[in-house]
This record gives C-alpha cells, structure tokens and sequence, in this order.
C-alpha cells in the first residue's frame, strides 16, 4: 500500500500502554526520595542496643567487627571491651565434622530443643570461603530454616575468609557480643575436620564431633589430633536401616578413646547415637554436655580453661595485628613488588627477602 509516494505495511502495531516497572522505584528510598542513609551509631548505643536484646542491632554490631575498615576497627575494640562485663554467662559449644554429616541439621534440631526449654541460642556458623574470590554462600540461615524464625534463637552466618581452622576471624569477639545480648547457648559450627580445628576448642567450653556410621573406615578417616580434642562423639542419621551401624561405630569409637591418654579437663569422653530427623538421642547429648559443665566447675578446669583461652587469644590478636600493621604500611608496600621479582628471578631467597621487608619496617619504626 502507498501513500504519499511511500510505501506503509499493512501490518503495523499500535504503541500499547507503558507498563508500570516490576520493582518499586521509591523501594528502600525515604519519603521525599533521594539516598538512604544509614546514620552511623555510636558506640554507646550499639551497647545499649545489645544489651537490649536488639537483634537488628547485634547483627549490625558484628558486621561492625568483621569490617577491615580501621575507623569500623576502632569502634569495634570499643565496643567489646564495653560488652566484656555483661559477657561470660553463656555455655560455649563447638560443633564440627566431616562434610555431609548433617551438623545444620543436628543444630537446628539441638537447638529447637533448648530453646522450647527456655533457651535462648546463639548459633555463630563459618562458612567456607573461596580460595581465590573469598566469596562465601553463607547458607545456614536456609538450611536451618525452623530455628532461624525461632524468636529465641539468632543465627549469624561469616564467611571464614580462609582463617586458621575456618573460624572467621572475629568469632571469639562475636561470642562476647551474643553473650552481652541475653544468650545462653553459644554454638560455633565450624567448616569441617582438621589439625587446625584447635582454633575453635580455643574459644569453647564443650568440643562435640560428629560423625558417620557406613562411610568407610570411620577410625581411619578422622585425624586423631581431632578426636583427643573432642569431649564427645555423636554419630549422627543413627535412624531406619543405618542405626545398627551407628551402634557399631559407637562401640568402634569409644574402644578407641581407651587408647588415648587423660584429657586436661579429666573428663572421659562420651560416645552416643542420634539421629535429628527423628530427634532421638538429643536429650542424651544435651545431658551429658550438662554434666561435663558441673565436672569442670567442680574440679576448677572450667574458670581455668577460660583464662587460658583468653590468654592465648590476646597473643593471637596481637601476631594479627603485627601482620596487619605489616602489609599495610604504605613504605613496605611500595618496596614489596620489587623484592618480590627479585625473589622471582632467583636474585634472593624468601629468607633473606623476608628479613630486608622486615628490617625496612622496623627502620620506619624507629624514625
């Protein structure tokens, strides 16, 4: 069809109404438009809002601790030595074991539990971190779906940032800041099984490993350094056709713990089934974790074990920061990618290019 020399189809659209857009425009914007600001809280009322048992503020709280930002640094120091005297009254419970041995499962269970006895729980859980973007999922809040809509309950996900142990590395002064908030239960869930767990039994009152009944040469597929640590061992999915196996590998595993030599606490390890989908065998646990805190507060291992720990952690905070202090300093820095090539090009060993970056630091020092 022509008109007016040009050429018109006989198809045409006619332009339709403009839909409105799928996300709200004014969404998380304050009234009268522009950007939401978050007003920065001091730390008086980071304080007062912990000790209100305000959770929005504690999740704020540690997000402030786990910032590398100095001036988030500085209020954080803060605000844990503000929260120290109101922390100390929480029973501190590390949980670890090997991939696939349903720890978010048995923690949601364990921890329904106690707080349907009128506990209030804490649960801090390590996630682990990529090696090379350090991203994390951080997906314990959906495997433990129950507990986290439990009024009594807070579950605080932290990527563990390749930490020794897979602790994230302010978990301790997490602890301290749950503690000051009202909660009585303190569980770290830590990434997995290793030599360097002992970062957690470092900052728990009650070690609890888990593990699987079937799944090979249990005895053989732990490290022993793990089980010397463990104040108690549960085998877990101890339900349906695996519970005979699960009796079996808690007769394995307590014969075993014969052969190893006294605990520091002196408790004797306990060895126990359960099972989380049928929520047998949890009351036994909590039992003997209840019976392990009366035996360490009577023979003094407890109060003693928590000095030692604290000891221990303000050496590791001050080698933390040294390091910090270290590769921050902007003339080690500088004179870092140029001792680095020299070390690639084999004009210096790691030692002596080790010992000229440190020299030049302490130089910077003294000046």
């Amino acid at each position: 069809m022509m008109k007016d020399g040009k050429y018109k189809s006989a198809l045409s659209v006619n332009r339709g109404i403009d839909q409105p857009p799928s996300v709200n425009p004014s969404a998380g914007k304050p009234p009268g438009g522009g950007k939401r600001i978050r007003k920065r809280m001091s730390v008086g009322e980071y304080r007062q809002g912990i000790l209100d048992r305000d959770i929005s503020i504690l999740s704020r709280a540690i997000t402030l601790i786990e910032s590398s930002l100095p001036a988030d640094q500085e209020i954080a120091r803060e605000l844990v030595e503000q929260c120290n005297p109101f922390a100390g009254n929480s029973v501190r419970i590390g949980i670890t074991g090997v991939p696939g041995v349903g720890k978010s499962s048995f923690i949601e269970s364990f921890g329904r539990m106690l707080t349907g006895d009128g506990s209030r729980v804490a649960v801090l859980a390590v996630d682990p971190s990529s090696g090379l973007s350090r991203g994390s999922i951080l997906g314990d809040k959906t495997r433990m779906e129950e507990l986290s809509a439990d009024p009594s309950a807070f579950i605080r996900p932290s990527p563990s940032g390749g930490s020794l142990g897979g602790v994230a590395r302010k978990t301790r002064e997490s602890i301290i800041l749950c503690e000051a908030a009202g909660f009585d239960t303190v569980i770290v869930e830590t990434v997995g099984v290793g030599q360097s767990e002992t970062a957690v039994h470092s900052m728990v009152d009650f070690f609890l490993l888990l593990m699987l009944a079937g799944a090979g040469d249990e005895l053989q597929g732990i490290k022993r350094g793990i089980m010397e640590m463990a104040d108690m061992i549960v085998i877990t999915k101890a339900d349906g056709n695996n519970a005979g196996k699960a009796e079996t590998a808690r007769s394995q595993y307590r014969n075993a713990l014969q052969l190893f030599p006294p605990s520091a606490s002196g408790w004797i390890p306990r060895v126990t089934t359960c099972s989380a989908h049928t929520k047998t065998g949890l009351d036994e646990v909590n039992e003997t974790i209840g019976e392990y805190f009366r035996f360490t507060r009577l023979t003094g291992y407890f109060s003693e074990n928590r000095l030692t720990q604290s000891l221990y952690w303000m050496h590791e905070t001050i080698e933390q920061q040294l390091r910090e202090n270290f590769y921050n300093d902007p003339d080690v820095a500088s004179f870092m990618e140029e001792i680095r090539q020299q070390v690639a090009s084999g004009k210096l060993s790691s030692f002596t290019a080790a010992g000229i970056l440190l020299d030049r630091y302490r130089e910077r020092k003294r000046s």
